[in-house]
């Protein structure tokens, strides 16, 4: 017998979860599984999953396969249907010990007959309990600090994946943060599904800002801390602040922007207008002038015209980013933006994120050539290759120790990447 298969789509939480259940599945001693942790960002996403499924059980012919993840959330009967699936688990069910443990007593057990264990992901109101210390590479850890969203934007599936937004408490937090030093870890990155809602459901209600500070008052041994996706509009003084003063938190933010354009941007149901976008970016610059930002835009939503694709497309420039994630817009049933009559077609939507991709690719290449002469601090994520403070990548001809921190000054460009 072997110790069951993980196969993860989508997310960074998405794997963070997975490391978790591969140690609930080993606790509870099951063994020759396919567990499949699905993403339901997108239709294709959805389709991806099935496809990775079929392809499992031809790989796989004798295993049980288990579906969970978002898709398995939101259309459990969607995979309930399919043959090569044996069980569907729910997102609050699969980080749960006694799940796994009923699994591993096989499909002969008394009450172990039903193929779905989905609940109401809305009736969910605590994080799971569930923490991995180290989860990422050896350089660098994740840590879980926020689960669920409370927003509805009109084209995202992701709530009724993940229910409502809970929070992870500050002193949970810290304890693990601490655990991870203590075992060497150089950089620890927060992670969350709506990171800046981060504590909205706590007593006090303390922000994702008060959070951070606490994290670098309470570890002072922490070289650096970094945030993953925030949305911008949410972003709180104490998170500005930490921002102006405190040189361990990394100069790198990826924003939940989606659009450049008002009346898509009202559509979409979003929280902020083009100009809270360059207000913050202008800000966040101002206030540290080394600070780089990734976004998340789409490309083709629903009644976007030529006019409204170039403020998007302007909207790279305007806040000066330089990662860009382009999510060409794809109709995702149970979304109120798929009942919109006048969606786009789709060589329109390739066109256009096309274009979004090629700003953004010079955006990344002006940011490059401006770091040359420069000094910087590396952490080495393997031998020959380290990301510094802006999460650029840099390549060493010298091997360097791996989840070291390398200081370095830059002598070119090459391939993409930074040359130490």
């Amino acid at each position: 017998m072997s110790v069951p298969k993980f196969t993860t789509l989508g997310c960074r939480l998405n794997a963070y979860e997975t490391e978790a259940m591969k140690e609930l599945s080993q606790q509870a001693g099951l063994e020759n599984a396919v567990v499949v942790n699905t993403c339901a960002v997108t239709a294709e996403a959805v389709r991806k999953a099935r496809q990775e499924i079929r392809k499992l059980r031809r790989e796989n012919p004798e295993a049980p396969i288990i579906v969970t993840g978002c898709a398995a959330q939101t259309e459990p009967e969607t995979f309930a249907a399919m043959e090569e699936v044996t069980r569907v688990i729910g997102n609050t069910e699969k980080m749960q010990p006694e799940t796994w443990q009923q699994i591993a007593k096989g499909p002969d057990f008394i009450g172990n007959t039903e193929k779905v264990q989905v609940d109401d992901i809305m009736s969910v109101t605590e994080t799971a309990g569930h923490l991995i210390d180290g989860f990422g590479t050896r350089s660098r850890a994740y840590v879980q600090v926020q689960n669920g969203c409370d927003h509805r934007c009109t084209f995202c599936i992701i709530p009724y994946g993940r229910g409502n937004s809970r929070s992870v408490p500050a002193g949970v937090v810290i304890d693990q943060i601490k655990r991870l030093v203590d075992r060497g870890y150089n950089e620890v990155v927060l992670t969350g599904v709506d990171l800046t809602s981060w504590g909205a459901d706590l007593p006090a209600q303390p922000r994702l800002g008060d959070l951070v500070m606490r994290i670098l008052k309470l570890v002072p041994d922490l070289p650096r801390l970094r945030i993953s996706s925030i949305d911008s509009i949410e972003a709180d003084e104490n998170l500005m602040q930490a921002i102006a003063t405190e040189p361990r938190l990394m100069p790198h933010l990826h924003l939940s922007l989606q659009h450049g354009d008002d009346l898509i941007l009202k559509r979409m149901a979003r929280r902020h207008l083009r100009d809270d976008a360059i207000a913050f970016c202008e800000e966040a610059r101002r206030l540290r002038p080394e600070m780089t930002f990734g976004a998340d835009i789409i490309a083709g939503f629903p009644t976007e015209t030529d006019a409204h694709f170039e403020n998007s497309l302007k909207l790279v420039t305007d806040c000066g980013l330089t990662w860009l994630h382009v999510f060409p817009y794809s109709k995702r049933e149970g979304t109120p933006a798929a009942k919109i009559p006048n969606q786009i077609n789709g060589n329109v939507i390739k066109e256009r994120a096309a274009r979004l991709r090629a700003a953004g690719d010079a955006q990344v290449e002006r940011h490059l050539a401006a770091q040359i002469g420069k000094t910087h601090r590396v952490l080495m994520e393997n031998p020959h290759m380290g990301r510094t403070e802006q999460f650029t990548e840099v390549a060493f001809a010298t091997p360097q120790e791996e989840g070291r921190i390398v200081t370095t000054a830059i002598a070119g460009v090459s391939n993409g990447q930074l040359v130490a």
